[in-house]
C-alpha cells in the first residue's frame, strides 16, 4: 500500500510579501485604534490614516490568500493523491504550536498579574481588575480552536486568533470536499461546491445577518472565512484560464491598478462601511494578478525585496504575538503617566503615539523572529512527527507493505 506523499508547492514570493505587509498593517490598525492609547495620547500617530484605521479588514486578504495557496498545493499539484489525514495534520502542525504557546503565555501573564505583585510594582496599578472574558470556559474553547464558532459572544485571550479558529475548520471543509471530489473523480463538483459556499455565505452575511460592515468575528466568522477562502480557491482556478500573451508592461499596469484599488477600497471603508463586503473581491483581484503575472514590471520587483520576504516568512508569528505586545504596551503607557506623554508631545505633537507605535512594532518583529525560529518551525516538525509515529505504531493487520516514507 502506498501512502500519499504531499509536497507543498513552492511559494509565490510576491504573495508571501503581501502576507507580511498585511500582518504589519493589522498590527498598526490595532495600535492606532486601541482605546487605552487614544485616551492616553492627545494627538494621533503621524501615520494614522484611513487605510490603517481600516486595516483590520486585511484579515479577509489572509483568507483569500489561504484559499489560493490551498488550491495551488492540493488541487493543482496534489490532486489524485489527496489524504485528508495528512492534509489536516499539516494544517494543525502549521497553526497549533504557536497558538497554544501564546494562549499559555497569556494565561501565565494573567496569573502573574493577579498573584505575583505587578500591582505593587506600579505597572498595572490603573488597569482593570479582571479580564472577565478570559475564563476557564473560553480557555477550553481556545485549546480546541472552537472559540470563534459561536460558543461565546466575545473575543477572548489572544483575540486575533479568532481567525485561526474559523480558518482551521474551513480547512476541514475544504479537505472533505476535495476528498469527495477525488472519490468521484469530479473537480467540477468541487468548484461548484466552492462557488456555492462563497456566494451563499456572502449572501447570508449581507442579507440575513446584515451588520453595517464586514466585521463579524466570534459569532459568524466562519461564514466570513468561507466567503473569502473559497473565493481564493476560485481565483486560483480563474488564473489558469487567463491568456499568457499579455505584455509585461500591461501586466504591470494591471497589477499596479489592483494595488491602488486595494489601498483605496480599504481606505474608503471608514467613510462607507458597507463597501467592506466587497473587499474580498478586491483582494482576489490583487492576489490573482500577482499570481498570474509573476514576471510583470514594477510590482513583483518591489515585493521581492529581502525585508518584505522576511516579513512574509514571519507573518503568522507577527499576527499571533502582537496582541500580547500591545497588552504590555497598554500597561506601561498607563504606568508612564500623563507627565511623560506631555513631555514628548511638547517636543512635537504626535511624537508620543508615534514613538509608542514604533516601539510596539519593533517588539513585535523581534518576538516574531524568536517565535518563528523556536516555536513555529520546530513545533510544526514535532507535531508532525508525533502523529506520524502514532500512525506507524497503531494496531493493523499484518500484511506485506511497500510503504513509502515521507
Amino acid at each position: 500500500m502506498t501512502v500519499p506523499v504531499h509536497r507543498e508547492k513552492a511559494h509565490v514570493l510576491t504573495l508571501d510579501s503581501i502576507r507580511g505587509i498585511a500582518a504589519v498593517t493589522v498590527v498598526i490598525h490595532h495600535v492606532v485604534l486601541m482605546p487605552t492609547f487614544l485616551a492616553a495620547f492627545p494627538n494621533r500617530a503621524w501615520i494614522d490614516c484611513p487605510f490603517f484605521r481600516s486595516g483590520g479588514f486585511l484579515v479577509d486578504l489572509f483568507f483569500v490568500l489561504s484559499g489560493i495557496v490551498m488550491s495551488l498545493g492540493y488541487l493543482q499539484a496534489d490532486y489524485g493523491h489527496f489524504s485528508l489525514r495528512e492534509f489536516m495534520l499539516r494544517r494543525f502542525a502549521r497553526v497549533y504550536p504557536l497558538h497554544i504557546v501564546m494562549l499559555l503565555v497569556l494565561l501565565l501573564f494573567r496569573l502573574a498579574r493577579i498573584g505575583l505583585g505587578l500591582v505593587m510594582a506600579g505597572v498595572v496599578v490603573t488597569a482593570p481588575a479582571a479580564f472577565e472574558v478570559n475564563n476557564g470556559y473560553s480557555f477550553f474553547l481556545n485549546v480546541f480552536l472552537l472559540h470563534s464558532l459561536g460558543f461565546v459572544d466575545y473575543l477572548n485571550w489572544n483575540a486575533p486568533s479568532w481567525s485561526i479558529s474559523v480558518e482551521f475548520y474551513t480547512y476541514l471543509v475544504f479537505g472533505l470536499m476535495l476528498l469527495v471530489a477525488q472519490r468521484f473523480n469530479s473537480l467540477a463538483w468541487f468548484y461548484f461546491g466552492a462557488a456555492t459556499l462563497a456566494i451563499g455565505s456572502w449572501l447570508i452575511l449581507t442579507m440575513v445577518i446584515a451588520t453595517p460592515q464586514l466585521d463579524v468575528q466570534f459569532d459568524w466568522g466562519l461564514l466570513r472565512c468561507f466567503t473569502s477562502f473559497f473565493l481564493g480557491v476560485l481565483t486560483a482556478k480563474a488564473v489558469e484560464a487567463l491568456p499568457r500573451g499579455i505584455s509585461p508592461g500591461l501586466q504591470g499596469a494591471i497589477q499596479f491598478a489592483a494595488v491602488v484599488a486595494t489601498v483605496a477600497h480599504v481606505s474608503l471603508t471608514e467613510a462607507y462601511p458597507w463597501i467592506s463586503y466587497l473587499l474580498p473581491v478586491t483582494f482576489a483581484v490583487l492576489l490573482g494578478s500577482l499570481l498570474a503575472f509573476p514576471g510583470a514590471v514594477v510590482v513583483p520587483a518591489m515585493l521581492t525585496i529581502r525585508p518584505l520576504l522576511w516579513l512574509g516568512q514571519r507573518s503568522y508569528s507577527i499576527y499571533m504575538v502582537h496582541a500580547f505586545i500591545v497588552l504590555l504596551a497598554e500597561y506601561f503607557v498607563r504606568a508612564a503617566g500623563k507627565h511623560a506623554v506631555a513631555g514628548l508631545e511638547a517636543i512635537r505633537p504626535g511624537l508620543a503615539p508615534t514613538l509608542n507605535l514604533m516601539i510596539v512594532l519593533g517588539a513585535v518583529l523581534a518576538l516574531s523572529q524568536l517565535t518563528y525560529r523556536y516555536i513555529e518551525l520546530p513545533g510544526g516538525r514535532l507535531v508532525r512527527n508525533i502523529f506520524r509515529r502514532a500512525a506507524e505504531y497503531s494496531p493493523a493487520p499484518a500484511k506485506p507493505s511497500t510503504r513509502l516514507s515521507s
